[in-house]
């Protein structure tokens, strides 16, 4: 039996110097890939949310002295698709399984909320007001809850953020005694664009983690 020589040393034994299922650097590559291929799904879904959010904020303050059901229309609109994406988030793999519920009954309650703002959009603007607020409050308290609870969503400090300022905004709208509808078009258009645009640069930080995963060969 020959002995290897000073050229031909010993295989190292060692699990972790080899690629293969207990080394820690496929576990690590897995992890990344899952982390971009999620950033890659999410990034146009809340672009898409903050685009039409900025939309209809530019809207309302165009148009601030439109009929209380107009606008009502409008937020209903914004919140339906809002709860929309949101139940469709709520099942996604990076949504721990305590809060997989919690985001279903709150994306279910913001499309109720968009739903009661088509209905009964024209009784006053203090309901109006209530309604959007609420549904800002319900998904705020989500994207944070979410982000906090779990280390792997992608730019995770911007959802957070992106979280706390639109509870923020709902609770604006909730203590908020608005007397006239021109004074709630005007603060809730200002709040609708200030979150399109945070979701919006929200998305882009989204799609620079995305972008490695799709230029791979």
């Amino acid at each position: 039996m020959s002995v290897p020589s000073a050229s031909q040393p010993y295989p190292d034994p060692r699990p972790d110097s080899a690629p293969g299922p207990r080394g820690g650097l496929p576990s690590a590559n897995r992890r990344y890939g899952a982390t971009e291929a999620l950033a890659n799904a999410a990034w146009q879904i809340l672009a898409t949310a903050g685009l039409i959010s900025i939309v209809v904020g530019i809207v309302v303050l165009v148009w601030p002295h439109a009929t209380l059901a107009v606008i009502g229309v409008l937020f209903g609109i914004y919140l339906l698709i809002s709860g929309l994406f949101q139940l469709a988030g709520a099942f996604g793999s990076h949504v721990p399984g305590t809060m997989r519920a919690v985001g279903f009954v709150s994306g279910a309650l913001c499309v109720l909320l968009g739903l009661i703002c088509f209905r009964g959009a024209a009784e006053s603007t203090l309901l109006l007001a209530l309604w959007i607020g609420f549904g800002w409050l319900l998904q705020g308290v989500m994207l944070a809850a979410v982000a906090l609870s779990n280390e792997d969503v992608p730019a995770r400090g911007w959802q957070i953020f992106l979280g706390v300022i639109t509870a923020l905004a709902g609770i604006v709208l909730i203590v908020s005694p608005f007397g006239s509808l021109t004074v709630l078009a005007v603060v809730a258009g200002i709040w609708l664009i200030v979150l399109g645009l945070v979701g919006v640069v929200h998305a882009v930080q989204l799609r620079s983690l995305a972008r490695p995963h799709g230029q791979q060969v």
